[in-house]
This record gives C-alpha cells, sequence and structure tokens, in this order.
C-alpha cells in the first residue's frame, strides 16, 4: 500500500470511527463492540505513524464526540484526555518499572467532573468531548455516592465514574413501558438517565457514583493517590476499589481482578493503573491524546472458533426479534458458550454468516458472548444455508415486519399487539409471591418457555408438564430442572380466590382490593359479574378501581382466559386468623419498619389475620403505626386531630 492509499485508508477509518463515537458519547448507542473499534484506533494510530501525517479531526486526537445534548454546555478548566491502553500484562509491568503503583477497575460510564465549594456541591459536569461537557449539577444531586455537603470547607475538584449496576440495569429495563425499546446495555441506560431533565428518573433508577481522581483541594497535600482516594472516602464519597502494587506483584493482582469479574455487579471494561507517587505522574506531562501518568489495561479477549448451527429469533417484551446464534460449545473464560447475540439485521448482513460457517467468538469484558467474525466470509458454497428471516414470531405466530431506525439500523419486530412475549410482566406478576406463588419460576425461564410457545395464556402454565422434551431441550435446562418447574406448578393449582384475581393483573387492582372484593364474592363465578355499583359499594373500592375491574371481565379474550385458568385450579377458602385481635379493624401504616421486612410484609400480616389497610387517615381508621410516635406528619396531625391511637410496630405486635 502506497502512501496514497494509506491516507485514504485513514479517511476511512476517521468516517468509522467518528460514527461509532457519534452513537456511543451523545447517545450511549454501541454499533460495533469495543474490539472491533480498538482494532480499528490502533490501525489508525499505526498508519499515522508511518506516514507521518494525522488528518484534521483525526480519531486519535479526539477524546470524545462533540456534546450535542440539550443540557448547558461547560468548559473544563484543562482538557480532559483519554488514558493510553494495552493488552500486555508484561509492557504494563516494564511502564510501571521501579515506582510504586495504584491499580483500580476501570469502570465502564460516564466521567464527571465535580466541583464543591465551602463543604457544598456546587457544580457536576460531564467529560463531554474532553474541552466541553455538559452540566449535570441537578441530576448529580440524586446520584448515590455524591454527597451533597462535605466535611471539607476549601475548593474540591475531583473526577469519577457514574453508572448503573447490571442488576438495576435488568430492573429498570424489565419495568419500561411495553413497546418501548430496553436499554442495551448499563453505560447506554446511565447515559440516557444522567441527560434526563427529570432528576426523579436519576433517583428511581439508582445511578452510582465511584470517584477516582483527586484533582485539587484546597489547603490539603498529599502525594498518594490510594491516600487521597482514602482522604475522599472520609468526606463521604463513594471510591474505586484499588490496590497499590510493584512490579513484583502487578500480574499476580491483574489475576486477581480478572478472577472477580464474575461477581462485580457494576460494568468494568478493564484496569488503570497509576504512579502512586502524584507528584512524579503529574511531572511527566502528556502528549495530545493522554497523560503519561497513568495506563489503561484492557483484558486480552480469549477467543474460540466454532461452527454456526442456526440463527435463533427470540422475541422480547418490547416486539423485537433478536438473532442468537447458536454454535458448537467452545470454552472461554472459563465457561461452556453455545448461544451468541447477533444484535441486528445489519451485522448480520456485515458478517455475512450462513449455517456450517466458522466464526470466532469472545467474551465482551470477559462476560458477554460475541461473534467477533465470519472466517468463512465469502467461501460460501450449495452445502450451507443463510439464515433466512423469519414470516412468523415463534412465540405468538403473528407476522414480522423488517423496521429501521433513523441511522438506518434495521430489526425485525413481531406485529402482533396481543403477542405473549410483549406482555412479560403479565406472567411474572402471576408466578409471583402475593399471586400463584409458583416458586422459582424466574424471569428467564419465563422468557425460555414464551420463546418456543409454551407460554401463550395463564393456564399454559398448568400444561408444562407435557412439555417435557421441549423443555429438557433448552439451553439450561435438564431433566431436574422440567421436575422442579413442574413441581412448583402443580403445588400453585390449590389456592386462595384473592391470589387468583391478583393474579390476573387487573389495572390498578392489587393485593388489598382482591383480598377485599373476595372477602364478600367468594364464588369465582360472581367474581366475573360485579357491577360499578356493587364493587363502590366495598369500603374502599372507588369508582376508578371499579371501572377499571369491570372493562377487564368485559373483554371476551380476557373473560376465557380466567375461565381456562379455573378449570385447571381447585380454589379453598382463604385462611383467616379471627382470633388475633385485629379482625375487623382498620389501620394506616405510614413511615419506616424494622420488625417487619417491610411495609408490604406488614399490610400483608395485618390482612391475613383479619384486619384492613387503608391507605390515609380518617374517620374509619382504628389505629395508625408508625415507630415514630412524636412525629409531625401529616398522618399524625390528622391521627391525633380525630383521637385515634397511634401505635409502634412494638405496641402492634403486643396488641396481636
Amino acid at each position: 500500500m502506497d502512501n496514497n492509499q494509506k491516507i485514504a485508508r485513514m479517511k476511512e477509518l476517521n468516517a468509522l470511527l467518528e460514527k461509532a463515537s457519534a452513537a456511543y458519547y451523545n447517545t450511549g448507542d454501541t454499533i460495533m463492540p469495543d474490539a472491533e473499534y480498538d482494532k480499528l484506533f490502533d490501525e489508525l494510530a499505526a498508519l499515522e505513524t508511518e506516514t507521518g501525517v494525522i488528518l484534521s479531526g483525526s480519531r486519535t486526537q479526539q477524546v470524545g464526540y462533540e456534546v450535542t445534548s440539550y443540557l448547558p454546555k461547560v468548559k473544563h478548566p484543562r482538557k480532559m484526555l483519554s488514558l493510553d491502553k494495552t493488552k500486555s500484562r508484561e509492557d504494563l509491568r516494564d511502564w510501571l518499572g521501579e515506582h510504586k503503583g495504584f491499580l483500580s477497575w476501570k469502570l465502564d460510564g460516564l466521567t464527571l467532573c465535580l466541583y464543591y465549594e465551602d463543604g457544598k456541591l456546587v457544580q457536576a459536569v460531564s467529560r463531554g468531548n474532553g474541552e466541553v461537557g455538559e452540566d449535570m449539577t441537578a441530576n448529580a444531586k440524586h446520584i448515590k455516592g455524591i454527597p451533597l455537603q462535605i466535611p471539607f470547607k476549601g475548593k474540591l475538584a475531583l473526577r469519577g465514574e457514574a453508572l448503573m449496576s447490571y442488576s438495576d440495569f435488568e430492573r429498570v429495563n424489565a419495568t419500561l413501558p411495553e413497546g418501548t425499546e430496553p436499554y442495551k446495555n448499563p453505560r447506554n441506560l446511565a447515559s440516557g438517565t444522567l441527560r434526563s431533565l427529570d432528576s426523579k428518573i436519576v433517583a428511581e433508577r439508582t445511578v452510582n457514583f465511584f470517584a477516582f481522581a483527586l484533582v485539587s483541594a484546597e489547603g490539603y497535600e498529599d502525594n498518594s493517590v490510594e491516600s487521597r482516594l482514602d482522604w475522599l472516602e472520609a468526606q463521604g464519597f463513594q471510591r474505586v476499589y484499588g490496590v497499590t502494587v510493584t512490579a513484583d506483584d502487578l500480574v499476580e493482582n491483574i489475576d486477581k481482578f480478572q478472577s472477580e469479574i464474575v461477581n462485580n455487579d457494576f460494568p468494568s471494561d478493564g484496569l488503570v493503573l497509576t504512579y502512586d507517587d502524584v507528584a512524579y505522574g503529574i511531572s511527566l506531562g502528556e502528549t495530545g491524546h493522554h497523560p503519561r501518568n497513568g495506563m489503561a489495561f484492557k483484558w486480552q479477549d480469549e477467543t474460540a472458533d466454532t461452527v454456526l448451527r442456526e440463527v435463533i429469533w427470540s422475541p422480547s417484551r418490547t416486539g423485537l426479534l433478536n438473532p442468537i446464534a447458536r454454535f458448537d460449545t467452545v470454552e472461554l473464560e472459563g465457561t461452556s458458550v453455545s448461544r451468541a447475540s447477533l444484535h441486528n439485521i445489519n451485522i448480520m448482513k456485515k458478517l455475512n454468516v450462513a449455517v456450517g460457517d466458522t466464526i470466532s467468538v469472545y467474551k465482551a469484558n470477559m462476560i458477554i458472548p460475541t461473534v467477533l467474525e465470519n472466517k468463512s466470509f465469502d467461501t460460501h458454497t450449495g452445502d450451507v444455508v443463510a439464515p433466512a428471516l423469519p414470516e412468523t414470531c415463534p412465540a405468538c405466530g403473528g407476522g414480522t415486519e423488517i423496521r429501521a431506525s433513523e441511522d438506518g439500523i434495521e430489526t425485525l419486530v413481531c406485529v402482533n399487539a396481543d403477542c405473549p412475549a410483549k406482555h412479560l410482566g403479565r406472567f411474572e406478576l402471576f408466578v409471583s409471591r402475593d399471586a400463584m406463588n409458583i416458586v422459582g419460576m424466574a424471569t428467564s425461564t419465563i422468557e425460555s418457555l414464551v420463546d418456543i410457545g409454551l407460554l401463550r395464556e395463564y393456564s399454559d402454565f398448568y400444561k408444562l408438564k407435557d412439555h417435557k422434551e421441549q423443555i429438557t431441550a433448552l439451553e439450561g435446562f435438564g431433566e431436574k430442572s422440567y421436575e422442579l418447574i413442574v413441581k412448583a406448578v402443580e403445588d400453585s393449582r390449590v389456592t386462595e380466590l384473592s391470589r387468583v384475581l391478583y393474579s390476573l393483573g387487573i389495572p390498578n387492582i392489587g393485593r388489598s382490593a382482591s383480598r377485599l372484593i373476595c372477602g364478600t364474592y367468594t364464588a369465582p363465578e360472581e367474581l366475573e359479574k360485579l357491577t360499578v355499583d356493587e364493587l363502590t359499594a366495598l369500603d374502599g373500592i372507588g369508582e376508578v378501581l371499579a371501572n377499571d375491574y369491570v372493562k377487564y371481565f368485559a373483554d371476551e379474550k380476557h373473560l376465557k382466559e380466567y375461565h381456562d385458568l379455573l378449570a385447571e385450579l381447585e380454589i379453598k377458602a382463604a385462611e383467616i386468623n379471627e382470633s388475633s385481635g385485629i379482625s375487623g379493624k382498620t389501620f394506616v401504616i405510614t413511615g419506616s419498619v424494622h420488625i417487619w421486612a417491610n411495609r408490604n410484609e406488614l399490610k400483608n400480616f395485618i390482612e391475613q389475620n383479619g384486619g384492613k389497610v387503608a391507605s390515609a387517615v380518617s374517620a374509619k381508621t382504628d389505629y395508625l403505626i408508625n415507630n415514630d410516635v412524636n412525629s409531625n406528619s401529616s398522618k399524625n396531625k390528622k391521627a391525633k386531630e380525630l383521637n385515634i391511637p397511634i401505635l409502634t410496630e412494638e405496641a402492634f405486635k403486643e396488641m396481636v
């Protein structure tokens, strides 16, 4: 390749990296795997070295993409640079040399700069493109790990990573409205959350902040990175986990971090090694792209070659049909892997996969199985079969269609509004403890059963025993899994009517309302015929709840599903302890609890013992339960006005 060809390739690489960075930094989207981005970036850097040419706007000279969100822009006092990186343990050890280092997680979130004055948070700014960031102060006040006030009263500047845990990521995705596209990864979700104009969303989604560097603290002097982080922790910040190392024990400590990846609930894409001696690190200066006081260590991805056997289309609650590659089992990072996501139609076309192809797979960040490349690219013969896009949804049999986003990403979707995969939340509620209590029926199990068409309505749970062959053939399932599922389902057949009513997921009809209705109407056939007037005659059932209830049973599909379910069940009388001393009494619960696990558990206890629980204090309230008897809360004031006794949990327990 001559110099002109190299420069042409550099332009092509810059365009590809520019597009990927635009998606990553502005929207949190990932349009190519990290491994591919790093490979292209390294190729560009090598060509610049070979040619001695750095093109205008080269990605090697950029830290991030230009900020384009609606949040106010803030110019950083000093440009924020990215660390240089390596995948070699030996190179990292050589870089450290005779110095002491500090080795910590490289957390995968959004970098924030925090500024404090007089002990109070005055500004929080995202990294943005390294020169200009976004003002996220309002949202930062609702991020876990960022104190609003600290003991230190001088001017303080620090940096850290704002991110979401895998468990919170799954929780938020599971509660998104039907039809909403799920977030692709925790970083994507954190990015969208922190760019929200509603701080309440930030608080509800639980974003965490971990400090990783003290930039400056007026009057405070300490020359150790570790000591400075300890000091920040003493001020009330969450800090990144790390250890001090030398060249002698560096590799050993890297291996320890690597072994903990599977237990780490926070996403990480490697490690960071800095000189523990702050002054020495600063004295080394910086290049146009990275400071010389630290190095990022990226995991050396373990890859394996295998043979593609089929592409499975997995339906989701948003209606997307996600292509999954199933291949001959390989060992990666100590686990057996036989499936990996192909993400969307564009990536399938780019890989040009066909059944029988040899593909290379790896675990992104050592966790997520990913197809890296197709080694049989452009070598297809008549013996292999390219995977066709399914015309029907595997979960419901409804039609499918291709849809393209504004940036040209093509996905396959199920067009059936009643597809059970779009209503996984219904099944999750149905099996929950307060509903049918099908023990051990995890969301992942439900999804697998929906994927293969075994769950389309509630009664289908009680027919799973007839599908042993299909269930035991699922990945991760076997004879034992099948037996546990069947036993849990069979154990739930004998149940109370109020549980059945609650399990239907009627809008606004919760556990308490279900118990209340079934306390008066005890025959299953009565429930479907109740009128608005009959329902509102019950103390605690308002017109909104009554209308939702009647509307539900007026739908023929709902009515059929209810009848089909009843045919599988044995209804027993509700167990109520009439001699508990609280039967017929109405309680209101407020404040925190400590004897019961939570207020909902206390509420269930009251109802199981014949009592009622209301949401507001009124003349019909017999007792208010509040551990802070002397509180000036509105409920306490109302109870005192009406001469209603206020009980602590201990006093209530003695009463029972």
